[in-house]
């Protein structure tokens, strides 16, 4: 394994092997510590071009991903709730 301490990028080879009826791929230990991921950790595939992304699927959402969801048709008006008591408006 090769590490670019500058922008902390690992490069190595492994082995495609038959699991069941799937493909599996085993993540060094040392780069599973790294990103977060452990025995049962739930994830998320992303195929880009000719790559496959990994990353674990308990991401929180960045605000722009969220925002991103928004359209016209999901869009609700504003609702007004009244006050209750001795709120500010």
């Amino acid at each position: 394994m090769n590490a670019n301490n500058e922008k902390e990028v690992f490069q190595l080879t492994a082995k495609v092997q038959k699991w069941g009826n799937s493909l599996g791929v085993r993540i060094p230990q040392k780069i599973a510590n790294k990103i977060g991921f452990f025995d049962g950790s739930e994830i998320k595939m992303i195929v880009e071009d000719q790559a496959v992304i990994l990353k674990r699927a308990s991401e929180k959402p960045t605000l722009e991903e969220l925002l991103s969801g928004i359209t016209e048709e999901n869009r609700h008006d504003e609702i007004e709730f009244g006050t209750a008591g001795s709120e500010l408006i």
